[in-house]
């Protein structure tokens, strides 16, 4: 038997070990990638003034690195347990396509940050076919599912497949050519991959997720609000894409607004969620923060894509949407997912899942309004040093996270 420790004024909670499941020693073991990734940012926080790509590598880091590998680990975990498909007997199949696309990534890293920008295309080809293979899956799984409430989940999950597919290799042409048409790229290639990608994620996740880790029941409009955000989202994202390939920044701008309108449809049910039962833990505050950073995010964008004389000066302002997009909606969504997930489906029984948990919910209210103060304080106009300051209180708040992450996984029994 294995105490717990104990709360004050309660008893140790005696805890039984329970054998792991072989769900939980695949989620133990693919846990290790994304914590990966982001404690290389964290050392390239410190190491970024002799890098000269420091930019384009930590935004690289975050996105194909931690987020891609937590999209494809869980957006397979998701579409088999809302389509109530059996598990498969192995994941032979989940583990090679991890590793091709993680092998891409380093590719693509190297390519991006040195002289080689070959290897970086090889590393994006690699990337494709990881990515087209877990495309492939799904349609295969929802091919073999019967009718389900919530299937329209993987279909979120196929059209981010879609729209990343489509962004690679406009990433990859990038690596080798150096064009009249390259801010255009650039702003295709950031927009689809981000929205697209991961924040359409986001979106077909939070309607199951977020009452789950509220502890609560589903909202009764959340369906419909699935059904009626999907279409939304996509037609924002293709608008958007077209705007800014053609650079017609109304249209581009437009695309925002209607994928801010999917965002909303999305939040509706959330808010009544959480107005039945308010969000108490560090996973819950950190993904609403972070919903609430993507709204801000898109309208910073389109207020900066129609102030813009031409493409090259909307690369120029989209500095300025991607602190809040990134750091402020995708990062913080995914440490607050990772938050939950992580201690739940390690195995263990109760007790062990109530150990974790605690231990990713400590100083939490610190932590939420440390990181999202500093981000407030780094997005608005501030002297070099106050922005040194403020991003160094984003990397402890990172710490924070990663820490307890770094016990959980090594000290799991």
């Amino acid at each position: 038997m294995i105490p717990l420790s104990p709360q004050p004024g309660r008893a140790a909670i005696p805890v039984t070990p329970v054998a792991p499941t072989g769900r939980a020693n695949w989620h133990w073991r693919v846990g290790f990638v994304p914590a990966l990734y982001l404690a290389a940012l964290v050392v390239l926080s410190f190491a970024h003034t002799f890098i000269a790509t420091w930019y384009w590598l930590a935004v690289h880091l975050l996105m194909l690195g931690a987020a891609t590998n937590a999209i494809l680990v869980w957006s397979a975990h998701f579409t088999s347990a809302v389509l109530r498909v059996p598990a498969l007997p192995h994941r032979r199949g989940e583990s090679i396509r991890l590793v091709v696309l993680n092998a891409g990534v380093v590719l693509v890293l190297v390519g991006g940050t040195t002289d080689w920008p070959w290897t970086g295309v090889v590393g994006a080809g690699a990337v494709f076919a990881a990515v087209a293979w877990h495309l492939c899956w799904l349609v295969a799984r929802l091919r073999a599912a019967l009718p389900a409430r919530f299937a329209v989940t993987a279909h979120y999950y196929v059209a981010a497949c879609c729209a990343l597919l489509t962004g690679i290799p406009v990433g990859a042409w990038m690596l080798v050519t150096d064009d009249a048409a390259r801010d255009r790229l650039i702003l295709f290639h950031a927009h689809v991959n981000v929205l697209g990608w991961v924040a359409l994620t986001i979106v077909g996740t939070l309607f199951t997720l977020w009452p789950t880790v509220l502890r609560t029941r589903l909202d009764d409009g959340a369906p419909a609000a699935a059904r009626s955000a999907l279409p939304t989202a996509v037609t924002g994202v293709v608008l958007l894409g077209i705007g800014v390939l053609a650079w017609w920044p109304v249209l581009a701008a437009a695309g925002l607004g209607v994928f801010g309108a999917a965002v909303v449809i999305t939040a509706v049910p959330g808010l009544r969620t959480a107005w039945r039962k308010p969000p108490s833990s560090f996973a819950a505050w950190s993904i609403a923060a972070g919903v609430g950073w993507l709204l801000v995010a898109l309208g910073v964008d389109a207020v900066a894509v129609l102030s813009a004389s031409d493409a090259h000066e909307a690369v120029g302002g989209f500095g300025d949407v991607l602190t809040p997009l990134l750091v402020g909606a995708v990062a913080q969504i995914l440490l607050g997912a990772l938050a939950y997930l992580m201690p739940v489906v390690l195995g263990g029984g109760p007790g062990a899942v109530r150990e974790r948990s605690e231990l990713f919910d400590r100083h939490w209210a610190q932590r939420v309004a440390m990181g999202n103060t500093a981000l407030v304080v780094f997005v608005l106009p501030a002297g070099p040093y106050v922005r040194i300051a403020v991003s160094l209180l984003l990397v402890v708040a990172l710490l924070q996270f990663l820490l307890p992450a770094a016990r959980v996984l090594l000290k799991r029994r």
